[in-house]
C-alpha cells in the first residue's frame, strides 16, 4: 500500500526541480522532471556519469509517445502491449525534450511503466520522469534498496519509502532500438 504522504513528497520534490530515489518496474532509480535541465544535470553530477551517455524517460501510457517522438511506428504500440517484461525502446526523432536527454542521432529511450508506485506518480505528475539506475557511475546497478551506496542516498532530495523492504532480483528492462519503418533490434534481452 502506498502512503499518500510518500507520493505527495515525491511529487513536491519533482515539481521543485529535485531528484528522487525511487523504485521502478525494474530496479531502483534516480529520477527527476525530464523537462527540467537543472534537475537532469544534478542526476549526472550525483552519479558521476558521462554526459555523453543519455538517460531514459518513463511515461504513464503509450498515448504520450507522440509528444516526445516525431514518428511512432505502429509496431511500437504492439511491442509495448504484448511485452511480458518491462521494455525500453530507443526511438529516433526525439522532440520536446532537453538536449541533455537526447542520445546519438537524436534518439530517446522511453519506457511505458506499469508499476504500483511509478504509475500513480506519473499520472499525478503529468510529465515524463527521468530514470537511471541508482548507482554511482563505476558501481553495479542495485537489485534492491539495500544495495544502494549510502553516498548516493545522501545526495538525493527525497528517498521514497515504498518498496524499501522488498528484496528482489531486480533486473534492467529489455532494451530495443526501433527504426521509423518499424524495423527493430534487441540491444539487451
Amino acid at each position: 500500500m502506498i502512503d499518500p504522504d510518500d507520493l505527495k513528497q515525491s511529487l513536491e520534490t519533482l515539481r521543485s526541480g529535485g531528484v528522487i530515489l525511487y523504485p521502478t518496474d525494474t530496479i531502483w532509480g534516480l529520477g527527476c522532471d525530464a523537462l527540467n535541465v537543472a534537475a537532469i544535470e544534478k542526476i549526472y553530477a550525483i552519479k558521476g556519469r558521462d554526459k555523453a551517455k543519455s538517460m531514459i524517460i518513463l511515461l504513464e501510457n503509450e498515448n504520450q509517445l507522440e509528444s516526445y517522438v516525431r514518428e511512432v511506428p505502429d509496431v511500437a504500440y504492439q511491442l509495448i502491449e504484448y511485452s511480458e517484461r518491462p521494455l525500453t525502446i530507443i526511438y529516433p526523432g526525439a522532440k520536446n525534450l532537453p538536449e541533455a536527454l537526447i542520445g546519438p542521432g537524436g534518439t530517446i529511450a522511453i519506457r511505458v511503466v506499469r508499476h504500483d508506485f511509478c504509475s500513480p506518480l506519473l499520472q499525478r505528475f503529468r510529465r515524463p520522469i527521468v530514470s537511471t539506475s541508482a548507482n554511482l557511475s563505476t558501481q553495479p546497478s542495485p537489485t534492491n534498496f539495500g544495495d544502494i551506496h549510502p553516498d548516493l542516498i545522501e545526495q538525493v532530495d527525497y528517498v521514497v519509502q515504498y518498496g524499501q523492504e522488498i528484496s528482489g532480483d531486480g533486473q534492467p528492462s529489455i532494451l530495443m532500438k526501433l527504426e521509423p519503418g518499424g524495423k527493430f533490434e534487441f540491444i539487451r534481452k
